[in-house]
Protein backbone atom coordinates (compact mmCIF):
# COMPACT_ATOMS: atom_id res chain seq x y z
CA UNK A 1 0.00 0.00 0.00
CA UNK A 2 1.34 3.44 -0.89
CA UNK A 3 2.05 5.91 1.88
CA UNK A 4 -0.72 8.43 2.47
CA UNK A 5 -0.91 11.72 4.31
CA UNK A 6 -2.15 10.98 7.80
CA UNK A 7 -5.39 12.56 8.89
CA UNK A 8 -5.66 13.65 12.51
CA UNK A 9 -9.29 13.99 13.63
CA UNK A 10 -10.06 17.25 15.42
CA UNK A 11 -11.07 17.19 19.06
CA UNK A 12 -14.59 18.26 18.10
CA UNK A 13 -15.82 17.57 14.58
CA UNK A 14 -17.08 20.57 12.58
CA UNK A 15 -19.14 20.22 9.41
CA UNK A 16 -17.46 21.32 6.20
CA UNK A 17 -20.28 21.43 3.67
CA UNK A 18 -17.88 21.56 0.73
CA UNK A 19 -15.88 18.49 1.74
CA UNK A 20 -17.82 15.66 0.15
CA UNK A 21 -17.34 15.52 -3.57
CA UNK A 22 -20.14 15.25 -6.11
CA UNK A 23 -22.89 14.49 -3.60
CA UNK A 24 -21.83 16.83 -0.80
CA UNK A 25 -25.07 18.82 -0.98
CA UNK A 26 -27.27 15.85 -0.11
CA UNK A 27 -25.44 15.11 3.16
CA UNK A 28 -25.69 17.15 6.33
CA UNK A 29 -25.37 16.34 10.03
CA UNK A 30 -28.91 17.40 10.98
CA UNK A 31 -32.35 16.09 10.01
CA UNK A 32 -35.61 17.87 9.30
CA UNK A 33 -36.79 20.08 6.48
CA UNK A 34 -34.92 22.98 4.93
CA UNK A 35 -37.90 24.51 3.16
CA UNK A 36 -41.69 24.34 2.98
CA UNK A 37 -43.12 22.55 -0.02
CA UNK A 38 -46.15 20.31 -0.40
CA UNK A 39 -45.82 16.98 -2.18
CA UNK A 40 -47.94 16.49 -5.30
CA UNK A 41 -50.76 13.96 -5.05
CA UNK A 42 -52.03 12.01 -8.07
CA UNK A 43 -55.16 10.00 -8.72
CA UNK A 44 -54.18 6.57 -7.36
CA UNK A 45 -54.19 5.27 -3.78
CA UNK A 46 -50.45 4.55 -3.99
CA UNK A 47 -48.33 7.69 -4.16
CA UNK A 48 -44.62 7.08 -4.64
CA UNK A 49 -41.96 9.76 -4.23
CA UNK A 50 -38.71 8.52 -5.66
CA UNK A 51 -35.77 8.57 -8.05
CA UNK A 52 -34.50 5.68 -10.20
CA UNK A 53 -31.45 4.91 -8.09
CA UNK A 54 -31.09 1.22 -7.17
CA UNK A 55 -33.19 1.78 -4.05
CA UNK A 56 -35.88 3.51 -6.07
CA UNK A 57 -35.92 0.81 -8.75
CA UNK A 58 -36.77 -1.87 -6.19
CA UNK A 59 -40.22 -0.44 -5.59
CA UNK A 60 -41.17 0.45 -9.15
CA UNK A 61 -40.11 -3.02 -10.31
CA UNK A 62 -42.41 -4.60 -7.72
CA UNK A 63 -45.31 -2.32 -8.63
CA UNK A 64 -44.91 -3.11 -12.33
CA UNK A 65 -44.71 -6.84 -11.55
CA UNK A 66 -47.93 -6.60 -9.52
CA UNK A 67 -49.68 -4.77 -12.35
CA UNK A 68 -48.46 -7.44 -14.78
CA UNK A 69 -50.30 -10.00 -12.63
CA UNK A 70 -53.51 -8.00 -13.00
CA UNK A 71 -53.51 -6.36 -9.56
CA UNK A 72 -55.39 -3.17 -10.45
CA UNK A 73 -55.00 -1.85 -6.92
CA UNK A 74 -51.28 -1.57 -7.54
CA UNK A 75 -51.78 1.34 -9.94
CA UNK A 76 -49.64 4.19 -8.72
CA UNK A 77 -48.38 7.70 -9.28
CA UNK A 78 -44.59 8.03 -9.18
CA UNK A 79 -43.40 11.57 -8.52
CA UNK A 80 -39.81 12.56 -9.25
CA UNK A 81 -37.70 13.60 -6.26
CA UNK A 82 -34.56 15.39 -7.40
CA UNK A 83 -32.14 14.63 -4.59
CA UNK A 84 -29.44 16.79 -6.16
CA UNK A 85 -31.81 19.76 -5.79
CA UNK A 86 -32.70 18.90 -2.20
CA UNK A 87 -36.33 17.86 -2.82
CA UNK A 88 -35.95 15.23 -0.08
CA UNK A 89 -35.51 18.00 2.48
CA UNK A 90 -38.88 19.63 1.78
CA UNK A 91 -41.45 19.71 4.58
CA UNK A 92 -43.74 17.49 2.52
CA UNK A 93 -41.12 14.81 1.94
CA UNK A 94 -39.90 14.87 5.54
CA UNK A 95 -43.51 14.21 6.58
CA UNK A 96 -43.50 10.92 4.66
CA UNK A 97 -39.89 10.05 5.49
CA UNK A 98 -38.20 11.80 8.42
CA UNK A 99 -34.93 10.22 7.24
CA UNK A 100 -35.06 12.25 3.97
CA UNK A 101 -34.14 9.31 1.72
CA UNK A 102 -35.91 7.97 -1.36
CA UNK A 103 -38.09 6.04 -1.95
CA UNK A 104 -41.09 6.96 0.21
CA UNK A 105 -44.71 5.89 -0.19
CA UNK A 106 -48.09 7.16 0.96
CA UNK A 107 -50.74 4.40 0.84
CA UNK A 108 -54.20 6.02 0.75
CA UNK A 109 -56.11 2.80 0.08
CA UNK A 110 -57.45 2.37 3.63
CA UNK A 111 -58.87 5.87 4.02
CA UNK A 112 -56.28 7.37 6.33
CA UNK A 113 -52.95 7.64 4.51
CA UNK A 114 -50.22 5.34 5.80
CA UNK A 115 -46.63 6.36 5.27
CA UNK A 116 -44.09 3.69 4.40
CA UNK A 117 -40.40 4.54 4.14
CA UNK A 118 -37.23 2.52 3.65
CA UNK A 119 -37.26 0.48 0.45
CA UNK A 120 -37.27 -2.90 2.19
CA UNK A 121 -40.28 -1.91 4.28
CA UNK A 122 -42.13 -0.76 1.14
CA UNK A 123 -41.42 -4.08 -0.61
CA UNK A 124 -42.65 -6.04 2.39
CA UNK A 125 -45.75 -3.86 2.77
CA UNK A 126 -46.76 -4.26 -0.87
CA UNK A 127 -45.99 -7.99 -1.02
CA UNK A 128 -48.16 -8.64 2.03
CA UNK A 129 -50.86 -6.23 0.87
CA UNK A 130 -51.33 -7.97 -2.50
CA UNK A 131 -50.26 -11.49 -1.57
CA UNK A 132 -47.58 -11.92 -4.23
CA UNK A 133 -43.81 -12.36 -4.42
CA UNK A 134 -43.44 -13.54 -0.83
CA UNK A 135 -43.71 -17.35 -0.52
CA UNK A 136 -46.65 -18.75 1.42
CA UNK A 137 -44.67 -21.69 2.78
CA UNK A 138 -43.23 -20.55 6.15
CA UNK A 139 -39.72 -21.89 5.52
CA UNK A 140 -39.55 -20.37 2.03
CA UNK A 141 -41.00 -17.10 3.32
CA UNK A 142 -38.31 -16.71 5.96
CA UNK A 143 -35.63 -17.56 3.38
CA UNK A 144 -36.90 -14.74 1.17
CA UNK A 145 -36.87 -12.40 4.17
CA UNK A 146 -33.36 -13.54 5.05
CA UNK A 147 -32.15 -12.29 1.68
CA UNK A 148 -34.26 -9.13 1.74
CA UNK A 149 -32.62 -8.11 5.00
CA UNK A 150 -29.23 -9.29 3.74
CA UNK A 151 -29.56 -6.74 0.98
CA UNK A 152 -30.62 -3.95 3.31
CA UNK A 153 -27.52 -4.55 5.40
CA UNK A 154 -25.10 -5.25 2.55
CA UNK A 155 -25.92 -2.60 -0.06
CA UNK A 156 -24.48 0.31 1.97
CA UNK A 157 -21.05 -1.32 1.64
CA UNK A 158 -21.52 -1.39 -2.12
CA UNK A 159 -23.09 2.06 -2.49
CA UNK A 160 -21.94 4.34 0.28
CA UNK A 161 -18.70 2.40 0.66
CA UNK A 162 -17.26 1.09 -2.60
CA UNK A 163 -19.35 3.25 -4.94
CA UNK A 164 -18.59 6.47 -3.13
CA UNK A 165 -14.85 6.04 -2.84
CA UNK A 166 -14.40 4.42 -6.27
CA UNK A 167 -16.60 6.83 -8.25
CA UNK A 168 -17.59 9.95 -6.32
CA UNK A 169 -14.93 10.88 -3.76
CA UNK A 170 -13.01 14.10 -4.56
CA UNK A 171 -9.82 12.03 -5.08
CA UNK A 172 -8.84 8.36 -5.09
CA UNK A 173 -7.83 6.90 -1.73
CA UNK A 174 -6.22 3.49 -1.67
CA UNK A 175 -7.27 2.29 1.77
CA UNK A 176 -11.06 2.74 1.48
CA UNK A 177 -11.15 1.48 -2.12
CA UNK A 178 -9.18 -1.64 -1.19
CA UNK A 179 -11.27 -2.18 1.94
CA UNK A 180 -14.64 -1.89 0.26
CA UNK A 181 -13.55 -3.76 -2.88
CA UNK A 182 -12.73 -6.79 -0.74
CA UNK A 183 -16.11 -6.60 0.96
CA UNK A 184 -18.05 -6.19 -2.29
CA UNK A 185 -16.23 -9.15 -3.84
CA UNK A 186 -17.07 -11.20 -0.76
CA UNK A 187 -20.72 -10.25 -1.22
CA UNK A 188 -20.60 -11.17 -4.91
CA UNK A 189 -19.21 -14.56 -3.91
CA UNK A 190 -22.02 -15.01 -1.35
CA UNK A 191 -24.61 -14.41 -4.08
CA UNK A 192 -22.81 -16.53 -6.66
CA UNK A 193 -22.69 -19.50 -4.30
CA UNK A 194 -26.35 -19.07 -3.37
CA UNK A 195 -27.36 -19.01 -7.04
CA UNK A 196 -25.31 -22.07 -7.94
CA UNK A 197 -28.21 -24.39 -7.10
CA UNK A 198 -31.09 -21.90 -7.10
CA UNK A 199 -32.85 -20.26 -10.01
CA UNK A 200 -33.72 -17.24 -7.88
CA UNK A 201 -32.10 -15.74 -4.81
CA UNK A 202 -34.32 -17.45 -2.24
CA UNK A 203 -34.97 -20.68 -4.12
CA UNK A 204 -37.30 -21.60 -6.96
CA UNK A 205 -39.72 -18.66 -6.53
CA UNK A 206 -39.21 -15.15 -7.86
CA UNK A 207 -39.66 -12.87 -4.87
CA UNK A 208 -39.09 -9.44 -3.38
CA UNK A 209 -35.62 -10.70 -2.48
CA UNK A 210 -34.74 -10.71 -6.19
CA UNK A 211 -36.36 -7.32 -6.70
CA UNK A 212 -34.37 -5.86 -3.82
CA UNK A 213 -31.01 -7.34 -4.78
CA UNK A 214 -31.14 -7.01 -8.57
CA UNK A 215 -31.01 -3.17 -8.85
CA UNK A 216 -27.76 -3.20 -6.88
CA UNK A 217 -25.95 -6.44 -7.64
CA UNK A 218 -27.70 -7.34 -10.90
CA UNK A 219 -26.91 -3.93 -12.35
CA UNK A 220 -23.35 -4.31 -11.13
CA UNK A 221 -23.01 -7.76 -12.71
CA UNK A 222 -24.23 -6.42 -16.05
CA UNK A 223 -21.86 -3.47 -16.04
CA UNK A 224 -24.41 -0.80 -15.23
CA UNK A 225 -23.19 0.41 -11.86
CA UNK A 226 -20.15 2.64 -11.22
CA UNK A 227 -18.50 1.39 -14.46
CA UNK A 228 -16.77 -1.09 -12.17
CA UNK A 229 -17.56 -4.44 -13.82
CA UNK A 230 -14.03 -4.96 -15.16
CA UNK A 231 -12.37 -3.68 -12.00
CA UNK A 232 -14.37 -6.16 -9.88
CA UNK A 233 -14.08 -8.98 -12.45
CA UNK A 234 -17.84 -9.52 -12.23
CA UNK A 235 -17.76 -11.90 -15.21
CA UNK A 236 -16.13 -14.53 -13.01
CA UNK A 237 -19.34 -14.83 -10.97
CA UNK A 238 -21.11 -16.98 -13.56
CA UNK A 239 -24.21 -17.85 -11.55
CA UNK A 240 -24.77 -14.22 -10.57
CA UNK A 241 -24.41 -13.06 -14.18
CA UNK A 242 -26.90 -15.73 -15.35
CA UNK A 243 -29.45 -14.60 -12.75
CA UNK A 244 -28.85 -10.92 -13.51
CA UNK A 245 -29.49 -11.46 -17.24
CA UNK A 246 -32.65 -13.48 -16.59
CA UNK A 247 -34.14 -10.81 -14.34
CA UNK A 248 -33.18 -7.99 -16.72
CA UNK A 249 -35.30 -9.55 -19.50
CA UNK A 250 -38.54 -9.41 -17.52
CA UNK A 251 -40.85 -6.76 -19.09
CA UNK A 252 -41.89 -5.42 -15.68
CA UNK A 253 -38.26 -4.97 -14.70
CA UNK A 254 -37.58 -3.04 -17.89
CA UNK A 255 -40.53 -0.74 -17.13
CA UNK A 256 -39.69 -0.38 -13.45
CA UNK A 257 -36.13 0.71 -14.23
CA UNK A 258 -37.40 3.59 -16.35
CA UNK A 259 -39.71 5.15 -13.78
CA UNK A 260 -38.38 8.35 -12.18
CA UNK A 261 -35.22 8.13 -14.28
CA UNK A 262 -33.95 11.53 -15.38
CA UNK A 263 -30.53 10.74 -16.86
CA UNK A 264 -29.01 8.54 -19.54
CA UNK A 265 -30.51 7.82 -22.94
CA UNK A 266 -33.84 9.67 -23.43
CA UNK A 267 -35.68 6.49 -24.43
CA UNK A 268 -34.80 4.96 -21.06
CA UNK A 269 -36.26 7.82 -19.05
CA UNK A 270 -39.76 8.24 -17.66
CA UNK A 271 -39.51 11.15 -15.26
CA UNK A 272 -42.95 10.58 -13.75
CA UNK A 273 -45.43 7.77 -14.07
CA UNK A 274 -49.16 8.34 -13.53
CA UNK A 275 -50.73 5.69 -15.74
CA UNK A 276 -49.75 2.53 -17.61
CA UNK A 277 -50.27 4.43 -20.85
CA UNK A 278 -47.24 6.59 -20.01
CA UNK A 279 -45.04 3.73 -21.23
CA UNK A 280 -47.03 3.48 -24.46
CA UNK A 281 -46.63 7.20 -25.06
CA UNK A 282 -42.91 6.82 -24.45
CA UNK A 283 -42.77 4.10 -27.12
CA UNK A 284 -44.73 6.26 -29.56
CA UNK A 285 -42.21 9.06 -29.03
CA UNK A 286 -39.55 6.85 -30.58
CA UNK A 287 -41.55 6.21 -33.77
CA UNK A 288 -40.57 8.68 -36.51
CA UNK A 289 -43.41 10.80 -37.85
CA UNK A 290 -44.38 10.06 -41.45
Amino acid sequence: MTEATEYTPPKIWVWDAENGGQWSKINRPVSGSTHDSELPVGKHPLQLYSLATPNGQKVTILLEELLALGEKGAEYDAHLIKIGDGDQFSSGFVAVNPNSKIPALFDHSSGNPVRVFESGAILLHLAEKFGHFLPKDPAKRIEALNWLFWLQGSAPYLGGGFGHFYSYAPFKMEYPIERFTMEVKRQLDVLDRQLENNRFIAGDEYSIADMAIWPWYGNLALGGLYSAAEFLDVGSYKNLVRWAKDISERPAVKRGRMVNKAWGEPEGQLHERHDASDFELKTQDKVPAE
